[in-house]
């Protein structure tokens, strides 16, 4: 993945869209349907980026809660001002800023119904597996703040990766369902493209994908 030049300046900006961008949201944790104001169900993307696919998916379905989480506060800014630009911030849609490390601190046990890992940085050294977001670090989180039957969707262009989230599933014992290693020979319906899926795609590359259901 690119590098993200930093900016000065991006946390003073993020504060000022507090009408989207959630401060504090350990104050949250078991109270985020309090937050939104209703009952419905709540589906979290780690690592949203650009913001495409929250967005999108906020606009379709908006009987569902979105909730994006990510690390480089850069990154989120530009997902804040593309939401504005383009018909504005959907109200059933919130974005966290923080490392994924910390998912457990600001959702309680049960509390997110799925959860969105579309092309996650792979980390290809294997020094640095501890911080792929389908490594059992991550795995037993989800696995917590996942309800009942809750899952895990995962997309990705990176071959190793995706051998590695298969297995590291599997080991930790979640059942594994709608495994494509070329997801655009039987595209799922209702597919929502990120702005990485639709690069790669048309580069020629194949798109893996799972569905993966918490251990019981």
């Amino acid at each position: 993945m690119a590098r993200v030049r930093r900016q000065p300046g991006t946390k003073e900006a993020l504060l000022k869209y507090d009408n989207v961008v959630v401060l504090e949201p350990e104050k949250r944790c078991g109270r985020w349907r309090e937050y939104f104001g209703n009952d419905q169900p709540i589906w979290i993307e780690v690592g949203m980026g650009k913001g495409k696919f929250l967005r999108t998916m906020a606009r379709q379905y908006p009987e569902i809660n979105f909730i994006g989480v990510e690390l480089i506060e850069e990154v989120l800014l530009d997902a804040v001002k593309r939401m504005e630009r383009e018909e504005g911030i959907p109200s059933n849609l919130r974005l966290v800023w923080m490392n994924a490390v910390q998912l457990s601190n600001i959702f309680a046990e049960g509390e997110v119904a799925r959860v969105y890992l579309n092309f996650s940085d792979p980390w290809p050294k294997s020094g640095h597996k501890k911080r792929r977001l389908t490594h059992q670090i991550f795995l037993d989180q989800y696995a917590r703040l996942l309800a009942a039957e809750g899952e895990v969707h995962f997309k990705t262009d990176n071959q190793g990766l995706f051998e590695f989230s298969l297995n590291e599933f599997s080991r930790c014992h979640w059942q594994l369902k709608n495994i494509q290693l070329d997801m655009y020979k039987k595209l799922p319906e209702g597919n929502v493209a990120t702005e990485y899926e639709t690069k790669f795609h048309l580069q020629g590359m194949p798109i893996y994908r799972l569905e993966a259901v918490k251990p019981v």
